[in-house]
């Protein structure tokens, strides 16, 4: 099953840019996903399982590198990546 995941990451730490930067460019090495990021959120689209096995890895990885973080997500049971992603 293809889903698609809208998510907000907000580091509670000084070098939060940092922080959100080295998350995304994780999430981007895996060819398993597509990874769109905007100025107001990063959209994960892939296989279910890929996406939940990937996102669990690399939030454990965040939560150890910095303790306090607030991770909003949404997800859907769809692929809705723009036509030409």
């Amino acid at each position: 099953m293809q889903i698609s995941v809208e998510m907000s990451l907000y580091p509670l730490a000084d070098n939060y840019l940092s922080t959100i930067q080295d998350f995304i460019e994780r999430l981007n090495q895996h060819s398993e996903l597509t990874v769109i990021t905007n100025t107001m959120s990063t959209q994960v689209f892939g296989e279910m399982q890929d996406v939940m096995r990937i996102l669990g890895n690399e939030m454990e990885r965040l939560y150890q590198d910095v303790p306090s973080n607030v991770l909003v997500c949404k997800f859907i049971n769809k692929d809705l990546r723009p036509g030409d992603a």
